[in-house]
């Protein structure tokens, strides 16, 4: 190899072999990323499918009766009875018959509650609302326990008029709860069981007929008679009396006492009072009656009437101070 003088640095007159490759390498890695850039990256893989949430079960609100209407799906609680919750009438019914049977009542009135929040047919809803009465004056009025009963120690001084008035029931229900034959003698130290739910009662004008609520919850239809020509005054009352036996005083002020022919209260009279912005009438109540083919019409001088053994057992539920609704 021949070299050129450059002062003090020589230079070979031809490349050596080895830089030649060296270049040759570098242009083709070059070229290969310039092709790489230019090429899209690859789209992106869509994320695996999710499941759905499952949404815990939500007993439905009350509606319409309807003929053809599936039947509701129950909680994971409903007692185990009824677990399978069927979807004819017959065995829906039947489910609630067997927890009855076994006296699992508080259970028999869970289940005919979920029944009722679910769309049924009239006839059907007629049935549910019947057994749920039923049921739940077994409950009140027996030493059943259920949510709404305390235990209770009679203390000294004690008398079952106190007891009543201190948890808003009445003497009757205390009696009648905790078989209590002379309600005089009980003494300190006895265990009774005292009903602390609050009842409120609504009458329909229209459909002739009164709903009992316990604690706003569904407890009782009763069916009533109302005034000729809608007399039958509409609004807010509380009751503010309750007389057993009661007299009958005629238009004309005469005293008509119970037992008369003439006496037309039947056995209980219960005072209506009017409340808040309805006007203050006088002379109105609830009362039994005599002519039981009364009742379901509207043929009283204004007065809510009912049969003589549903007015007795409304009787011993409601105390004085129970709030009534009268709607047309």
């Amino acid at each position: 190899m021949k070299f050129e003088d450059f002062g003090d640095f020589k230079t070979p007159k031809r490349w050596p072999w080895f830089l030649l490759v060296v270049l040759v390498v570098a242009v083709f890695v070059g070229v290969r990323l310039l092709r790489r850039g230019d090429k899209a990256p690859p789209p992106e893989q869509p994320p695996p499918a999710v499941a759905e949430a499952v949404i815990p079960y939500q007993p439905p609100g009350p509606a319409a009766p309807t003929a053809d209407a599936p039947a509701a799906r129950p909680p994971a609680d409903v007692p185990a009875a009824a677990a399978s919750f069927p979807t004819n009438t017959a065995e829906m019914l039947k489910a609630g018959s067997d927890l009855e049977a076994a006296d699992r009542l508080p259970e028999a009135r869970d289940y005919y509650r979920l029944l009722l929040a679910g769309p049924l047919r009239a006839a059907d809803r007629a049935e549910v609302e019947r057994r749920l009465g039923q049921v739940g004056v077994k409950l009140v009025t027996s030493p059943r326990a259920m949510p709404e009963k305390i235990d209770y120690v009679v203390q000294r001084g004690d008398s079952l008029d106190r007891i009543a008035k201190r948890n808003g029931t009445t003497i009757e229900l205390l009696q009648l709860s905790n078989t209590i034959m002379k309600p005089n003698r009980i003494t300190a130290g006895d265990a009774l069981r005292v009903f602390t739910g609050k009842f409120r009662l609504e009458v329909s004008k229209s459909r002739n007929d009164m709903i009992v609520f316990m604690n706003d919850q569904f407890f009782k239809r009763y069916r009533i008679g109302s005034g000729k020509f809608g007399k039958t005054p509409e609004g807010t009352f509380n009751i503010t009396e309750r007389i057993k036996e009661p007299a009958w005083w005629r238009p004309d002020g005469k005293e008509v006492p119970y037992g008369d022919k003439e006496n037309i209260l039947g056995t209980r009279w219960m005072t209506l009072r009017a409340t808040g912005t309805t006007p203050d009438v006088r002379g109105y109540g609830i009362h039994g009656t005599w002519e039981p083919d009364s009742v379901g019409k509207a043929e009283s001088a204004g007065c809510i009437r009912m049969r003589n053994e549903d007015v007795e057992e409304l009787f011993v539920l409601v105390p004085v101070g129970t709030p009534v609704t009268i709607v047309p």
